[in-house]
């Protein structure tokens, strides 16, 4: 079976956006382009943990609702938010009203600050799982990966939840540390000319005062 499909303008996409047609801008203009801000990456770290036993059309459709709930996924901001701000989600019809996955958010945004405080960014500490050249299989073959497997990991001892390795490799795919658009998909060469052109966040070196 082909792995594209044709889109609206007659090109070649990757076959998963004939689910749903919102999924061709989606797929167009942000899937497997290369992302530093580190408000982004922590949105769709969440976002895709909400995606857990769910699809992603449906979290796509909710995501302006999650964006204003969580405050553009400022993890400054959620790090501070207390029992009284879960139960106001849990009650946000607007959103996954899953206590569970609520509170992990919560948590990640305390790790995140964490980490940043050690690292400089988010986005220094992502990168540095980006699969090298031919450990990435073939595209949309895979689920996870062994890069995909240590950064969850990785977080996971950090104190992170729900970040197991096929939501971490879904985060990868979507956040263009991989380019896994199909080979015939019309928009994979502009994936990899962004991912070419992207200057890697470098890790800051945090030197103790004496």
């Amino acid at each position: 079976m082909s792995k594209t499909v044709l889109g609206p303008d007659g090109q070649p996409r990757c076959r998963w956006c004939s689910a749903a047609p919102e999924f061709f801008a989606y797929h167009d203009r942000e899937w497997g382009f290369p992302v530093d801000d580190d408000h982004r990456l922590f949105e769709k770290l969440c976002l895709e943990s909400f995606q857990s036993g769910l699809s992603w059309r449906t979290i796509l459709a909710k995501r302006e609702n999650f964006r204003a709930a969580f405050h553009n996924f400022d993890f400054t901001r959620i790090a501070r938010f207390t029992e009284r701000d879960v139960e106001r989600l849990l009650q946000d019809e607007g959103i996954i009203r899953h206590r569970g996955k609520i509170e992990a958010v919560i948590n990640n945004a305390e790790r995140a600050q964490e980490l940043v405080r050690r690292e400089g960014s988010l986005a220094a500490h992502v990168w540095r799982f980006e699969p090298g050249v031919g450990e990435v299989a073939e595209p949309q073959t895979a689920s996870s990966s062994a890069a995909s497997i240590a950064l969850s990991k990785d977080l996971k001892r950090q104190g992170w939840k729900f970040v197991g390795p096929t939501t971490v490799y879904s985060f990868m795919q979507a956040m263009g540390l991989i380019n896994d658009h199909a080979e015939e998909c019309s928009i994979r060469p502009k994936a990899e000319r962004a991912r070419a052109a992207f200057t890697r966040p470098a890790q800051v070196l945090k030197v103790a005062s004496r």
